[in-house]
């Protein structure tokens, strides 16, 4: 299944994006003079043109990042930029785990994270990064050109906080127990009763079934989970095992699991059983990272080419193969936003992203609190 999305069927619709449409095109001067000037007085930073950008880069000639990424994505990301810059020495290291992101928390608030430039951001602690960070005006960079960003991937209120990758919830199923026929199209198709007792899995992380919340509103998707419970799943926790599970037979339908775990997943499937399918309204979310240039960061220009280089063409390219399907749905042509096109979506944007957790909550609360089945 990955090797469909490293197929080059799709360059001429990415070309045509970052390329042809001319979508990072400069603005005149005079309208991004009084950008760089409303920014500035604001206290961000704001260049006033690439070429300004990579002149300093080049001064600081060193970049030091810490990625969310799997390995073999971060090795061709390392890769790319490196080419793209071969003056900057460049050096990626995996930030792995919750644990990783809170020691990481701990350093820069002890003043010890000097020697990174840029930072993936676990989402989970968002608000607490978020003061770590150079005050780039990305956002308004992105809107007038200088920066090859679509300006949807940049948090809006902080300006300077990137998530170039996506997230989306499907429903999986082991197409040798199931039939496609037989897998309910939408959400509501799980309160049936065929699927009543331990029929289908379920993680009691909703955030599957929190992510409904941007299309159904807090007190339906609430509804729909108190009535979810009744349906008596399997209660879970965590999806890869339970995958593993499903290409062995064990259970024939799982709600809500990561896309792109779905889909690494199927590639090392021999058997062929796992399958998924999207369920509308798709649940589609900024994935469970974003980046930034530190504060205290050497090296801040060589940090924002960084930045800059994983939203771009050859980045999110990257991004579709090795991560794998991660590049944000907001990018023409890339998996998520094929698979999407022409749906009906409850994306989880900027506005709700720092609500999730207390959706969350509230869901868990609504399902009574479950304990993990066996």
């Amino acid at each position: 299944m990955i090797a469909n999305w490293r197929r080059s069927k799709s360059i001429a619709i990415w070309v045509s994006h970052f390329v042809l449409s001319g979508a990072f095109a400069a603005a005149p001067d005079s309208v991004l003079l009084q950008a760089k000037r409303e920014a500035e007085a604001k206290g961000y930073i704001f260049a006033a043109s690439h070429e300004e950008i990579v002149a300093a880069a080049k001064k600081e000639g060193k970049m030091r990042a810490l990625s969310g990424f799997p390995p073999e994505a971060i090795k061709a990301l390392a890769a790319g930029f490196k080419k793209r810059y071969p003056f900057i020495d460049a050096q990626v290291v995996e930030l792995e785990s919750t644990d990783g992101y809170q020691r990481f928390l701990l350093e820069m608030k002890a003043g010890s994270a000097r020697e990174w430039d840029a930072s993936v951001i676990g989402l989970e602690f968002y608000r607490e990064y978020a003061p770590y960070q150079k005050r780039f005006d990305i956002l308004g960079m992105a809107s007038q050109g200088v920066v090859n960003i679509l300006p949807q991937m940049v948090d809006p209120m902080s300006r300077n906080i990137v998530a170039v990758c996506s997230g989306m919830q499907v429903v999986a199923y082991n197409r040798k127990l199931l039939s496609e026929q037989q897998v309910p199209e939408r959400w509501e198709g799980f309160l049936e009763p065929q699927f009543k007792g331990r029929r289908f899995i379920a993680d009691i992380r909703p955030k599957d079934v929190a992510a409904l919340v941007p299309a159904w509103g807090l007190e339906k998707t609430l509804d729909f989970a108190r009535k979810l419970a009744a349906q008596q799943p399997v209660w879970v926790r965590g999806g890869s095992r339970l995958l593993n599970a499903m290409t062995a037979g064990e259970y024939a339908l799982f709600l809500g699991p990561n896309f792109n775990t779905v889909v690494r997943f199927q590639a090392k499937d021999a058997t062929g059983s796992l399958a998924y399918k999207i369920v509308e309204p798709v649940p589609t979310r900024l994935f469970h990272m974003a980046d930034g240039v530190l504060h205290s960061s050497a090296h801040p220009y060589a940090g924002l080419l960084w930045l800059e280089f994983q939203a771009s063409f050859e980045g999110q390219k990257i991004l579709d193969e090795y991560a794998p399907v991660q590049a944000s749905i907001f990018t023409p042509g890339s998996a998520m936003a094929k698979e999407t096109g022409g749906r009906k979506l409850s994306g989880v944007d900027w506005n709700h992203l720092t609500r999730m957790e207390e959706y969350q909550a509230k869901i868990s609360e609504a399902y009574g609190f479950p304990k993990e089945g066996k």
